[in-house]
């Protein structure tokens, strides 16, 4: 079925129906990031009760918090919401049991081999996406039996591929190496670019940082303002001894660099991040010693807004988006 969809913004009516509406009984092909320190049950439940599907972040909270988070977004909402699980964290097991024993009917993994639970969760009923950064990696989701492949540009914040693939190349090539479901993310912030996405191949999009910028997510007032100050530049990909990581150029960002220059010691840089430095200033708003990730489509957004008022606006441009160029 075509990707190109009419979302009736006048009606408020969905025309079409495809793959991605179809894999998680949504209304849009549109998935909200599980952000860590930003994708609470209120986000989460707001993305779903207006048509997406929201994700809770479950990388930034202990086992107790998770339940917590996961029973009051279904006490939010009853529409379908997943979690996100960060297969690189502590806890996994205990994690997952909270998932199966709280019924979570959607799950999506990433920063690890999907085949390590993807069959434990399908055997349960439950549809699992997997995130990558490249063709390679999207074929082996495939063979491990995942339900749909997350794509992500290296645009994307938060912890990122090394190969600094753009989403503009990344998505056409993962399209012509599987046959599952594809959603797009990194760089996605606007109507406009999940048509230009779903143009590409994609049958559905991710976006993160425009609902790290809303009303609705669990993140500090502080860095949400931030957010919306961001020009072009202000993100770098660092990191990469580590886990590659897109951050604000703060004064922690450029402690790194100043690492880099005398040398890439992995144990200077592991001192330097030391623990708890992403809650720091994500969550508690420290901007000068925190560590704030965001996409570079943060450039984009110059508001906070609540999630039913960008949701209005996703639709609206990508109804509005031209596709009848011609050469």
């Amino acid at each position: 079925m075509s990707s190109f969809i009419d979302f009736g913004i006048a009606s408020k009516q969905y025309h079409g129906m495809n793959r991605i509406t179809q894999l998680f009984n949504i209304k849009y092909p549109i998935i909200q990031g599980g952000m860590i320190w930003h994708s609470g049950w209120k986000l989460a439940s707001a993305v779903s009760n207006n048509g997406g599907l929201g994700l809770i972040g479950s990388a930034s909270m202990y086992p107790d918090i998770l339940r917590e988070n996961i029973q009051k977004c279904k006490q939010a909402t009853d529409k379908p919401f997943g979690v996100n699980i960060a297969l690189l964290y502590p806890n996994i097991d205990e994690i997952i049991n909270i998932i199966l024993e709280e019924g979570v009917k959607i799950v999506f993994t990433s920063a690890g081999n999907p085949k390590t639970y993807t069959e434990i969760l399908k055997k349960e009923g439950i549809k699992v996406a997997h995130v990558v950064a490249s063709s390679k990696f999207a074929v082996k989701c495939q063979d491990a039996g995942v339900d749909a492949v997350v794509a992500e540009g290296f645009e994307a914040g938060g912890h990122n591929g090394r190969e600094e693939t753009t989403t503009l190349c990344l998505i056409p090539n993962v399209k012509k190496h599987i046959d599952i479901p594809l959603i797009a993310a990194g760089g996605i912030g606007l109507g406009s670019q999940m048509k230009a996405a779903m143009i590409l191949g994609a049958d559905g999009v991710q976006i993160g940082s425009r609902f790290a910028a809303t009303v609705e997510a669990s993140s500090h007032d502080n860095f949400k303002h931030k957010i919306v100050e961001l020009k072009e530049g202000d993100t770098q990909l660092t990191l990469k001894e580590l886990a590659p990581v897109r951050l604000i150029k703060n004064k922690f960002y450029h402690d790194l660099e100043n690492l880099y220059e005398s040398g890439r010691n992995v144990e200077a840089l592991k001192e330097t991040l030391g623990r708890a430095r992403a809650k720091l200033g994500m969550f508690e708003g420290d901007l000068t010693e925190g560590e704030l990730e965001i996409g570079q489509v943060s450039a984009l957004i110059d508001e906070i807004l609540p999630v039913e008022k960008v949701f209005e606006n996703l639709i609206k441009e990508f109804n509005e988006a031209k596709v009848d160029l011609t050469l």
